[in-house]
């Protein structure tokens, strides 16, 4: 699973016992998580009024954030269109792979000084993942008009049958229809030269066919190629056309390829800086609900849990009762949820100890 839990429970003796009595619990003899300290650094605790309000800034920013990292890792794998199994590789932060960025958490003091209020940290995060979110629009906007129009081009001139250019005279039929076609062509109109009909294209439905007529029979030979079910269309050959939308798709086709380096290469950096900013977010997370729930002075210790998909609903069970102590509100409501059927429990996610979930997966398909 690409899932983790981020929890904490305030220190016993030591933070350390309370991390050996949580490894006890689900690791050493039924193997429910692969866990890991998470380290915060000693942040400025401010005043319980301004953790308050903090802590439902957080909340807003950490869904904002999350929503970026996913916008930028899904256009990446827009970007890299037929090489979608190589984006995975190419969504890495601080060089690293996301599972082990997280496992191996470390506060970026530079990026976030811990002498700075939550209240700064957190407005210097926001303006960032703005930045990117404001920059990513720009970027995939130009680059997606550039697509767009190539698309266009492409499907203007080398298209299906019903929407191709092509120069001459021409006819569209049903392949089904080919031999009738064949039989009556010459017999539609006076004035259509005998055996001038070729086929110039098809694909799996339609064959277009050219036929060679004198122009004032035009009308007559539309009037009954209709009334046999053929469908005539008239193409005019423009030889300056033509060439002047090969050389835009030259160009754009151009173009694309310039701009396809630098855009995956911005992606790449920017997704790294939006990811750790959103880890770093769910970091003040922890402190500030730790320090509203078990109080000052600051005394508790951040764990990061991977569950497995077999083992999520007993290592709940078992975080319940370990922490049930810390808030028996929370305990029953959990207790009677799971006596109801049906209740999505996720929905409410509050538990005696702190937690929040951190989802690698942010893809909306599989590579």
């Amino acid at each position: 699973m690409t899932e983790f839990w981020l929890i904490s429970a305030p220190g016993e003796k030591t933070c350390q016992q309370t991390w050996d009595i949580m490894m006890a619990a689900t690791t050493r003899t039924n193997n429910l998580s692969t866990n890991h300290k998470f380290n915060i650094p000693d942040l400025k605790v401010g005043t319980l009024d301004v953790l308050v309000g903090l802590s439902d800034e957080l909340a807003k920013l950490d869904s904002f954030v999350e929503s970026v990292v996913k916008k930028v890792a899904q256009y990446m794998a827009d970007v890299l269109e037929d090489s979608r199994d190589k984006v995975q590789e190419n969504l890495l932060a601080n060089g690293v792979d996301l599972v082990t960025y997280i496992t191996r958490f470390q506060w970026d003091m530079a990026k976030y000084p811990i002498k700075q209020s939550l209240k700064n940290i957190a407005e210097i995060i926001s303006k960032q993942v703005t930045q990117i979110d404001n920059d990513l629009k720009t970027r995939a906007s130009a680059y997606n008009n550039l697509k767009g129009n190539l698309q266009n081009l492409e499907r203007k001139n080398a298209g299906s049958l019903l929407t191709r250019k092509s120069c001459g005279s021409i006819i569209q039929e049903k392949r089904i229809a080919y031999n009738d076609w064949h039989k009556t062509y010459e017999t539609l109109a006076e004035m259509v030269v005998p055996r001038s009909s070729h086929l110039l294209f098809e694909d799996n439905d339609s064959g277009l066919f050219s036929v060679t007529l004198f122009m004032k029979a035009i009308d007559d030979f539309k009037h009954k190629a209709r009334e046999n079910k053929f469908t005539v269309r008239d193409f005019r050959y423009n030889e300056e056309e033509m060439k002047a939308d090969k050389d835009e798709m030259t160009r754009l086709s151009t173009d694309k390829k310039k701009q396809f380096g630098p855009l995956v290469r911005w992606l790449k950096v920017n997704f790294s800086e939006a990811f750790i900013t959103w880890i770093h977010i769910k970091a003040l997370r922890v402190f500030v609900e730790s320090v509203l729930r078990y109080g000052l002075p600051v005394n508790f210790q951040a764990m990061l849990l991977q569950p497995s998909k077999k083992t999520v609903k007993k290592l709940r069970e078992v975080l319940n009762d370990l922490y049930k102590h810390l808030d028996s509100s929370a305990a029953a409501i959990i207790d009677s949820a799971m006596d109801i059927p049906g209740l999505n429990l996720s929905q409410q996610e509050y538990y005696p100890y702190v937690y929040y979930k951190i989802d690698c997966n942010l893809l909306d398909f599989k590579v």
